[in-house]
C-alpha cells in the first residue's frame, strides 16, 4: 500500500492531492484564481505565481487534513516540474522540496501531460492500455498513442495555438468573462442544431494528418464577430450564441476527424480525451455518437479531473516511485519539455 503526496501548480490552478495505491483519490484540493485572472481575460502569469505563494501551504494542508492523514504517514511527495508558467512552477516545486526535506521524503517529478493522461485512469474502472490520448486544454493540444505511462508516443499536435487558448480569446473577444472555455460552453448550449450550422466557419488541416492548427479558426471568428457588430460595437444575444455555437461546433468536427484518425492509424480502440477542453458539454454528447458509430471505446476523466488538479500529479508519482525514480533537491521546473518524442 503507498500514499502520496501530490502538487500542481503549472498554471492559474494550484493544486493537492493524497492517492492511496495510484489510483484511489483520498483528497484533491484545488485552489482557483478566476477572481484574480477575470478583469484581464487570461491569466497574468506573475499574478498566477503570487498567489500560489500565498495559498500553497493552505492548500496542502486542507488536502491532509481532508485525508485523515498526517505529513508522517505519506510514502513520496510529487510535483509537476513542467511544461508551464516557470514562476507558477517554482512556486509549487521550491515547496515541495522543502517539504520534502523537512519530512525526510522520497521526491518525484511529474510532466505535466503525463498527468493528464493518468487522470483517465482515475476511476474505478480505469480505461486500459493501450490507448490514445488526446490532451486538449488551454496550453496544450496534441494526441497520444499510450502503451503504458511510461511508453507514450507523440502522434500529432497543434502547430500554432492550443484548442482550449482558442476557446480563451474567443471567449475575450466576446466579452464572455473568465474562463473562456466555460463560457462558450455555456452561451452554445443556448442554441441547438440551426445555430451550431449557422456559420461555416474553417475546419483546418481537417483531411491531413494528426497535426491541429487553430488559429486561422481564431481569425475567421474575430472576422464573423466584427462583421456582425452593430454601431455600438454590440452583438445581439442571437449572434452570439450564433457564433459559440458553430465555433464550437468547427472544433468538435476536427477533434473527431483527427481522434478517428489516431485510431485507425494506430489500429487501437480505445480513446481517452483528456485536459481541460474535455469538460465541454457539446464535445462529450458528440463524443459518445462517435464512439456508437465507431464501435469504438470513449473516455472521458470525471470533469473535476479534466482541469489541472494534484490528484493526476500523484498517480504519476506513484509510479515513478514504486520504478525507484526520484529526485534529489537539484530538481527544476521547465516552461518547455519533451513528451513521447515531441519537439
Amino acid at each position: 500500500m503507498s500514499l502520496v503526496l501530490g502538487i500542481e501548480s503549472s498554471c492559474d490552478d494550484l493544486g493537492a492531492a493524497l492517492v492511496r495505491d495510484g489510483r484511489e483519490i483520498l483528497s484533491s484540493i484545488v485552489h482557483r484564481q478566476d477572481e484574480v485572472h477575470a478583469p484581464f481575460g487570461g491569466v497574468v502569469p506573475e499574478l498566477a505565481s503570487r498567489d500560489h505563494v500565498e495559498f500553497v501551504w493552505g492548500t496542502v494542508e486542507r488536502s491532509l487534513e481532508r485525508a485523515g492523514v498526517g505529513l508522517d504517514q505519506v510514502d513520496a511527495i510529487g510535483v509537476t516540474t513542467g511544461p508551464g508558467l516557470i514562476g507558477s512552477l517554482l512556486v509549487g516545486l521550491c515547496f515541495a522540496k522543502a517539504l520534502a526535506y523537512r519530512a525526510g521524503r522520497p521526491l518525484v517529478g511529474v510532466h505535466h501531460l503525463e498527468g493528464h493522461i493518468a487522470s483517465a485512469r482515475l476511476e474505478e474502472d480505469p480505461i486500459a492500455f493501450p490507448f490514445v490520448g488526446a490532451v486538449l486544454s488551454g496550453g496544450h493540444s496534441a494526441f497520444y498513442r499510450v502503451d503504458s505511462l511510461a511508453e507514450i508516443e507523440l502522434l500529432g499536435q497543434t502547430r500554432d495555438d492550443a484548442a482550449g487558448e482558442v476557446f480563451d480569446k474567443v471567449a475575450k473577444r466576446l466579452g464572455l468573462g473568465y474562463p473562456g472555455g466555460r463560457e462558450v460552453d455555456r452561451v452554445a448550449a443556448e442554441g441547438g442544431a440551426s445555430e451550431r450550422a449557422a456559420i461555416p466557419f474553417p475546419r483546418p488541416l481537417l483531411n491531413h494528418g494528426l497535426d491541429l492548427s487553430f488559429s486561422g479558426l481564431k481569425t475567421a471568428v474575430a472576422l464573423e464577430i466584427a462583421r456582425r457588430e452593430g454601431p455600438d460595437g454590440k452583438l445581439s444575444a442571437r449572434d452570439r450564441v450564433r457564433i459559440c455555437a458553430s465555433f464550437q461546433e468547427a472544433v468538435g468536427d476536427v477533434v473527431i476527424a483527427k481522434s478517428e484518425r489516431a485510431l485507425g492509424e494506430t489500429g487501437l480502440s480505445r480513446l481517452a480525451v483528456v485536459g481541460g477542453l474535455a469538460a465541454n458539454r457539446r464535445l462529450r454528447e458528440r463524443m459518445a455518437g462517435f464512439a456508437e458509430r465507431a464501435g469504438v471505446s470513449v473516455r472521458f476523466p470525471p470533469v473535476a479531473l479534466c482541469t489541472d488538479n494534484a490528484a493526476m500529479i500523484a498517480a504519476v508519482a506513484d509510479g515513478l516511485w514504486r520504478e525507484g525514480r526520484r529526485a534529489d533537491l537539484r530538481l527544476d521546473a521547465f516552461s518547455r519539455a519533451p513528451l513521447g518524442g515531441e519537439k
